[in-house]
């Protein structure tokens, strides 16, 4: 028997991130895209599937992307069906740096789990590197009082011009601070994720330069169906 997958042409997520030329190439636009496409694929997993299946190691290396720069889930060696009527605790598997942290206390495996991944993995995205410092600084959100979103983004790529774009940005960022939330039950579920990057108003009141990460931070409060809106 031989499993035929399609080619992916640009490779990972992982190495564009990290190659000079291919991070241009791949600008604001291509990014919220490919966010976009990892949560709606992270959403199936969660709710299509039956029973809901778990990845467990969702990171940049394992979002491959096609010509189009489209994003697929790839790797599920270590993904986990979920038993409703289980415990299901496990072993930590998963890539360091994006396993979320409840799992080296509980070591039971929930979709939660792939939402943290998923929320660093879309800082990764919009910064262009693995978000190590600013997870740390999580844990005392005040530190971030003069730390501005601008700060963080990947300086390779211009600041957008497009609002649209820029109110994307906003909203992603703000999701994936949501999804970090240290309380598992406090984050969202990857279908409001993608309610929210469908559907979900961002509201500009100042220009992108100006947008602190602890508004950000704060601003999570509205995700997971309280009131769809944020305004900055």
């Amino acid at each position: 028997m031989f499993l035929i997958y399609e080619y992916m042409e640009n490779g990972s997520l992982f190495c564009n991130l990290r190659d000079e030329v291919e991070a241009v190439e791949m600008d604001w636009t291509k990014r919220v895209e490919i966010i976009k496409g990892i949560a709606h694929a992270l959403s199936y997993l969660h709710y299509d599937c039956s029973p809901p299946i778990v990845h467990r190691d969702i990171s940049s290396n394992n979002v491959l992307l096609n010509s189009s720069f489209e994003a697929f889930v790839a790797d599920f060696g270590t993904a986990k069906m979920l038993d409703l009527e289980s415990s299901n605790q496990t072993m930590i598997v998963g890539t360091c740096g994006y396993v979320a942290p409840e799992l080296a206390y509980t070591l039971v495996v929930t979709e939660k789990c792939d939402v943290y991944s998923f929320g660093v993995v879309a800082l990764e995205t919009l910064m262009g590197k693995h978000p190590e410092e600013l997870l740390s600084w999580l844990s005392s959100p005040t530190s971030l009082v003069n730390m501005k979103l601008i700060d963080v983004l990947d300086n390779r790529l211009p600041l957008p011009t497009s609002q649209l774009v820029a109110q994307n940005l906003v909203r992603i960022a703000t999701l994936a601070f949501a999804c970090l939330n240290p309380q598992p039950k406090s984050r969202p579920t990857m279908k409001e994720v993608c309610e929210e990057l469908v559907c979900g108003q961002t509201s500009l009141g100042v220009p992108l330069r100006m947008i602190s990460l602890l508004q950000l931070v704060n601003c999570e409060k509205h995700i997971g169906g309280k009131t769809g809106t944020c305004n900055v």
